[in-house]
């Protein structure tokens, strides 16, 4: 039931997250999907804690996700500073960030932060739930931004959204993750 309610709030997170500027929504369209997308993230977090195994499993699955987006970020930003950027690893690197940025919102369950396992999670994500889900939601818009910026051959646009993405995830990170060290 738990796993049926994530995925449900992840599948509506990632359709809501794919319209936007650009996709020939009128904007009050795009204002209710930025709207559905956060709440769908509320939802999640809303939903019944999880604990033992599934917590651990959870904050696995949460861990190892975001370090494929930092590593793919990192592709990108090597590519996005060449001289003659390789855009078949700008492109993989985007869709997979995309991709992640839509599992997300099923990586912050209640009973997945730092009082049950090690994590980089604050507990201010659950203290600030609809604060934590718009910053969530800005980051899975700003990734899917960048994919689709990738699809194409301007690096400028490619670049300007990668910037837009690494904002996001500065905002997060600034005020929800606390340093790991391994």
């Amino acid at each position: 039931m738990r796993f049926a309610l994530s995925s449900a709030a992840s599948a509506c997170v990632f359709l809501a997250a794919c319209g936007g500027p650009g996709t020939g929504q009128a904007e009050q369209s795009t204002d209710s999907g930025a709207q559905a997308s956060q709440q769908a993230a509320m939802v999640m977090m809303a939903a019944k804690p999880v604990s033992g195994d599934q917590a651990r499993k959870v904050m696995h699955e949460r861990h190892e996700g975001m370090e494929s987006v930092g590593k793919n970020t990192k592709a990108i930003k090597r590519e996005l500073d060449a001289a003659s950027p390789n855009l078949a690893t700008v492109r993989g690197s985007a869709a997979q960030i995309a991709n992640l940025s839509a599992k997300a919102s099923g990586w912050f369950p209640a009973g997945t932060g730092p009082d049950v396992g090690k994590t980089g999670a604050k507990p201010e994500i659950w203290q600030n739930q609809k604060d934590f889900a718009a910053k969530l939601t800005a980051f899975q818009k700003a990734a899917q931004a960048m994919d689709a910026a990738a699809k194409g051959n301007d690096v400028g646009a490619m670049k300007t959204r990668f910037a837009d993405m690494g904002g996001t995830c500065k905002a997060c990170h600034d005020k929800y993750r606390a340093e790991m060290h391994h």
